[in-house]
């Protein structure tokens, strides 16, 4: 039976939601169904940007890629990215609407609600079945008033929905009884089935416990899904570490400082899956040992990363760095903290005012209210190797280091190289992720083997092994019959 609208929540954050949605679009894709994603509402630092100029969660872009579909601003149209730990960036429809409190964006949920019902409509208006995905867990109980991301979005649309639970966490059966507890009456009706995720062992010791769950809450489980070894998606927000390893090679170390507003961390997740390469993620320099290239990332709160990188001693390392020959390369908040100077006249990310930068680029970048995002494409300035990616920044740089680039982005210069050739940067997210592009960039820095990983390929190889997985342990039928009880209210 084909839903127009299927939603997946789950009983924790990382039950396997995002995993779920993709499964779930490329099953009926694979139907020669029309399929789109939807996520009402999203808080993550991973962004990307969309075909319409919009920026939405790095986790609907894939489900987009499931679909075959370009990414589309309204496939995700609340967006929070946390600036503080009680404030966070709100943007709608894809656009910086302005930073709000928590407090501020409770009062604020209503107009928010609004928006997403307006992308709901033009979805469902597009496509035969559009997959929903929830956040967090339902039974928030301080969260639950004028909730738009999980029941009460589902209430809204009336949309029917699948409650994922992760066994591997332990305590499943409590996790998916607690939930239910915790709902209201429609609420517990709405949940046609439950999903078990990343179950790992012999099912056959796992049915008396199947059982008992159907029986005590009268909900079929629809599937028990494996456990995965070595899945590739990209990670919607926890920063996730790989390390693929090749026997008797020496590891090509880069070091990333983990700063606290650390913003799309998949710029790396190519290099973490490259054979030759070892990522290390660090807090403070005290426990490196060496690195051959030093990588500044993406921030949402630049200037406050900046001064955590100088209170953690990491200026002082990266001066040391490039006095032994080592590189450097700074992606977009990183870029910027390259420069002489950061400027924030209208307090954009916190108090106005303007920062010194580390210095390493003879420029300057003020931040504006007018955030720039797009998709781009073009080639290294210095020779014709093809790089593509994306641009979400809210700073114009200038000055004379830009005179140098490092691209050639849709025939404009783009990013700096240093006259001696040991610091770069760009505003450019997803640098690695061509392979090209990544054997350039890493022989830039000293590694000379060309084997960099096919990004692209994997991501996709990842969605096909998991839609593989569902289609393997689902068990239609249940599921069929539990939508079609559903549509006709038999409770």
């Amino acid at each position: 039976m084909m839903p127009q609208a299927l939603m997946v929540q789950g009983t924790t954050s990382d039950a396997g939601k995002s995993t779920l949605v993709t499964a779930l679009c490329r099953h009926y894709r694979r139907q020669g169904i029309r399929v789109a994603p939807f996520k009402p509402q999203n808080m993550a630092l991973n962004s990307a940007v969309t075909a319409d100029g919009g920026e939405i969660g790095r986790a609907q872009a894939v489900q987009a890629a499931a679909c075959g579909l370009p990414a589309h601003s309204d496939m995700n149209p609340v967006l929070l990215k946390p600036t503080t730990d009680t404030s966070a960036q709100v943007i709608i429809h894809g656009q910086v609407l302005q930073n709000l409190s928590a407090t501020q964006y409770h009062d604020y949920k209503k107009v928010a609600k609004q928006a997403v019902l307006a992308s709901w409509r033009r979805l469902t208006a597009q496509y035969q079945t559009v997959v929903v995905e929830g956040a967090g867990s339902p039974a928030e109980i301080n969260l639950r008033a004028g909730d738009i991301a999980n029941m009460g979005f589902a209430e809204a649309v009336d949309c029917p929905v699948i409650l994922i639970a992760d066994i591997d966490r332990g305590g499943v059966f409590a996790h998916i009884v607690g939930t239910l507890a915790l709902l209201s009456a429609s609420e517990q009706n709405r949940i046609i089935g439950f999903v078990i995720n990343r179950f790992r062992g012999d099912i056959a010791l796992l049915q008396s416990g199947l059982d008992w769950l159907e029986a005590e809450t009268g909900k079929p489980v629809l599937a028990v899904l494996p456990y995965l070894h070595d899945l590739y998606l990209e990670a919607e927000d926890a920063l996730s570490i790989r390390h693929a390893r090749q026997e008797g090679e020496r590891q090509f170390t880069l070091v990333v400082p983990h700063l606290p507003s650390f913003s799309n961390h998949t710029d790396f997740d190519p290099l973490q899956l490259h054979p030759g390469v070892q990522v290390v993620f660090a807090k403070s320099p005290e426990a490196i040992q060496g690195a051959d290239l030093v990588v500044l990332p993406g921030s949402k709160s630049v200037r406050r990363d900046l001064a955590r990188l100088r209170q953690q001693g990491w200026d002082e390392f990266i001066q040391r760095h490039l006095r032994y020959g080592g590189k450097v390369l700074g992606i977009c908040g990183g870029f910027q903290m390259l420069g002489k100077a950061i400027h924030d006249p209208r307090g954009l990310e916190g108090d106005a005012g303007t920062a010194a930068g580390l210095g390493l680029l003879d420029m300057e970048t003020t931040l504006q209210p007018q955030k720039c995002l797009r998709q781009v494409q073009g080639v290294f300035a210095e020779q014709a190797v093809p790089v593509a990616g994306y641009e979400i920044h809210m700073g114009v740089s200038s000055g004379p280091a830009l005179a140098r680039p490092l691209f050639k982005l849709d025939g404009a210069d783009d990013g700096a190289l240093s006259a001696d050739d040991q610091v770069a940067g760009s505003y450019v997210h997803g640098l690695f992720d061509l392979p090209e592009a990544c054997n350039t960039l890493l022989a830039w820095a000293g590694y000379r083997q060309r084997q960099a990983v096919d990004f692209n390929a994997l991501r996709e190889a990842g969605i096909n092994r998991i839609a593989d997985s569902w289609a393997a342990y689902c068990d239609e039928a249940k599921l069929n019959t539990a939508l079609a009880k559903f549509y006709a209210r038999d409770f």
